[in-house]
């Protein structure tokens, strides 16, 4: 997806690398960075709060969600840390939200991410988890109501991994059967997977509710990456294009 935008925007000089390091090396790992010529990086599961951690400026937005996926070096030597999820999930969702009911499935880092976005866009905002005490802590930081037993909304937002593994138990872990899913106008999964589709926005579909999947939340959130370090825009509909090639390429027997 960011080899694609690069040479979209002709920088044929920059490429995009796949860095897999382990907990006790990320420290090591982001130092020597910027001295092997590298701009930035995304940094994701495990690595998203450690990250926040290494930074010298960090942004309001990762502070407050208490997480960063996006890290930009500067000349001095500097780290910025950001976090797109928040911004790329609304522009996925690409309508206003202020005034919404939202219900946020889910306690993890990338609901927080939802929840801090949801909430400072103006909407209403609740918060179930399978561990109540989670959605508590949660939302005591950030803003909404913990809720244990799920009520209609305008949106829901699967932040969970129900579906992630297992597509056929994706509501044995959810709160919530497939015909439930009429009490929402709006359901969106940040789970995605090869198909592009998930359980979960499948039966969203046969029954006429809008769907927003993980796909376009990935491309989003990317391209705000890209846009820090490249100061230009990225060129959306090269990602989503190199995203579906990716996923259509047969992949090799383990």
């Amino acid at each position: 997806m960011h080899r694609a935008a690069l040479a979209e925007l002709g920088l044929r000089d920059w490429t995009y690398q796949h860095l897999p390091a382990p907990p006790e090396l990320l420290a090591d790992v982001v130092a020597g960075l910027p001295g092997a010529g590298f701009v930035g990086a995304n940094v994701t599961i495990p690595h998203k709060e450690a990250a926040l951690a290494l930074a010298t400026h960090p942004s309001p937005r990762a502070r407050a969600i208490g997480a960063a996926n996006t890290l930009t070096f500067l000349p001095d030597g500097g780290v910025v840390a950001d976090n797109t999820d928040a911004p790329g999930l609304l522009a996925a969702i690409g309508r206003d939200v202020a005034g919404m009911r939202a219900v946020v499935l889910g306690a993890g880092g990338s609901a927080r991410a939802a929840v801090h976005a949801l909430t400072g866009a103006g909407a209403e905002v609740q918060v179930w988890n399978r561990t109540p005490e989670r959605a508590r802590a949660l939302v005591c930081e950030l803003g909404g109501r913990a809720v244990g037993r799920l009520e209609a909304a305008d949106l829901l937002v699967n932040c969970t991994a129900a579906g992630l593994q297992d597509r056929s138990a994706t509501f044995k872990h959810l709160p919530l059967d497939a015909d439930a899913l009429g009490a929402y106008a709006l359901v969106v999964d940040l789970v995605y997977s090869e198909t592009g589709e998930t359980a979960l926005t499948a039966a969203a579909s046969t029954r006429g509710i809008t769907t927003v999947g993980g796909l376009e939340i990935l491309v989003r959130q990317g391209a705000l990456s890209l846009e820090s370090w490249t100061h230009r825009p990225a060129p959306l509909e090269t990602m989503r294009a190199a995203v579906r090639r990716t996923l259509r390429t047969p992949r090799p027997s383990p």
